[in-house]
């Protein structure tokens, strides 16, 4: 093995209580889903399950494995991180549908005692509206992908591991929001016509090859600290940046664009209509769910 990639990987340590908790949060779910699924197999199929664990499964390699020791000496490991915190791990887990399966996999009295006030408030309701709002959570999430690869934040993060949880937190967090309406997971109302969600995609992504092409095509090294940083495989820091480019543009942009066109031939199928007031009357049920788990 090299010895840079050796002494990295040997370094690296186990952040328990980050796995810790995403065991937890996956039991949970597991715990929840195991319910549903006997009620409901139609709705809550295994196929929601091992989209949700999924998830999980990518945060746990993005944040708590050895690919963690890497991201200090590669960008290009740096960038498939981020890829994995932004755009596959918030898919996977809303696609699990994870709202009622977490309410019914916490113990009654905890989730009457605690949760209850919480979902009976207004302006906790409200809040949430807002920020998983298509404008609102569009503008975030690019914000934060803007300001997190800005040299001096994303150096910041460089140097400082509060600073680099703090980067990951506001990635992983804005990307729910972002992804909340495209994926609307039960049961969630559709605000807006579906189409809406074709030019939402679509701008996302030109806004990700634009800062993608900043790495690509910029003649300068964007960030200095990895010009210091031991050289793994003989890749030059500005060959670093160049492949970190191309994760970000090619592979990024897949995540807006086929969901983007998925989305337009549902549309132009005849049924399309009728699946969206079967959706709206799902969504109805799903209230009237989890308001009776809250007491």
């Amino acid at each position: 093995m090299n010895p840079i990639l050796k002494s990295a990987l040997d370094s690296w340590t186990i952040p328990r209580g980050t796995v810790a908790t995403l065991l937890i949060i996956a039991v949970i779910y597991a715990r929840g889903f195991g319910k549903l699924h006997a009620q409901m197999p139609t709705r809550f199929t295994l196929a929601r399950l091992a989209a949700f664990l999924g998830g999980i499964a990518i945060l746990l390699i993005a944040i708590a494995s050895p690919m963690a020791a890497l991201d200090d000496l590669l960008l290009q490991v740096h960038m498939i991180q981020h890829l994995m915190l932004m755009l596959a791990a918030p898919v996977l887990i809303l696609a699990g549908w994870p709202a009622i399966p977490m309410l019914r996999g916490l113990p009654p009295r905890l989730g009457k005692a605690v949760l209850g006030p919480i979902l009976r408030s207004r302006r906790v309701r409200a809040l949430f509206i807002w920020l998983t709002s298509p404008p609102v959570a569009w503008i975030a999430f690019a914000a934060a992908t803007w300001i997190w690869h800005a040299p001096v934040f994303f150096q910041l993060a460089l140097r400082s591991e509060a600073w680099h949880a703090v980067e990951h937190g506001c990635f992983f967090a804005t990307a729910l929001m972002f992804w909340w309406p495209v994926v609307q997971p039960w049961p969630a109302l559709r605000r807006g016509p579906r189409w809406t969600m074709i030019p939402y995609l679509l701008l996302a992504d030109a806004q990700n090859s634009a800062l993608a092409a900043l790495f690509t095509f910029s003649n300068h090294l964007l960030y200095p600290l990895y010009a210091n940083a031991p050289r793994v495989g003989g890749i030059s820091p500005l060959e670093d940046q160049v492949v970190a480019g191309a994760i970000m543009w090619v592979p990024g942009s897949m995540f807006f664009v086929i969901p983007a066109a998925l989305i337009l031939l549902q549309l132009l199928q005849p049924q399309g209509m009728s699946m969206a007031r079967s959706r709206i009357g799902n969504a109805k049920d799903g209230v009237t769910a989890a308001n009776s788990i809250a007491g």
